[in-house]
């Protein structure tokens, strides 16, 4: 399932990763291939899972957390998180339109999209953001804490895009490749 970290198998797995394996098999149904891969470090699987725990708690929906998870995918090249985020992103009310949109950059109102393409700078750029862009994203309505949390997404959703990346994980999700779209674009 993965050919350069061992994808762990949930049946044979012991111990802290067992744990966590089995709270997300409780949560979501099954075992993402992701989380096989994570399950090698427990203390990265509980990273990740506390990351996400701490964005979800946050002063963005689901909804926007995923297109923010899309984005930031898309910056990265990640076919996996974009496989995955597509998936959840449907799960969370975003249209083909939005997905794709998101994927670049784009959103349907001005403060979405300042912060979709904050982010994505924030990706680009690796945190390198020009005080202009932040005179852009607090002009669009986005506070400093805000501004924050978008940096708590593109860290929580790089771990991920950076692991899937090394492992070359198998996607288990309708698969979504990066740079291409199937809808154009406003």
């Amino acid at each position: 399932m993965s050919t350069r970290i061992e994808t762990l198998n949930p049946e044979t797995t012991t111990g802290k990763s067992k744990e966590l394996f089995d709270a997300v098999q409780s949560k979501l149904g099954f075992i993402p291939n992701l989380i096989k891969v994570f399950g090698n470090s427990p203390a990265t699987l509980q990273t990740y899972l506390s990351l996400g725990e701490l964005t979800a708690s946050g002063n963005f929906t689901n909804k926007y957390r995923e297109q923010l998870a899309l984005v930031i995918g898309e910056a990265n090249a990640c076919d996996y998180c974009l496989s995955a985020h597509t998936t959840i992103g449907k799960m969370n009310g975003l249209t083909e339109e939005q997905i794709e949109q998101s994927r670049q950059g784009l959103a349907n109102d001005e403060k979405s999209q300042a912060g979709l393409k904050f982010a994505q700078a924030v990706t680009k750029n690796r945190g390198q953001v020009s005080t202009e862009a932040i005179q852009e994203v607090k002009a669009a309505g986005f506070n400093d804490s805000d501004i924050l949390e978008v940096v708590l997404n593109v860290v929580s959703n790089t771990l991920t895009n950076y692991v899937n990346h090394i492992a070359e994980t198998e996607i288990d999700f309708p698969a979504v490749t990066a740079g291409e779209y199937t809808l154009t674009s406003n």
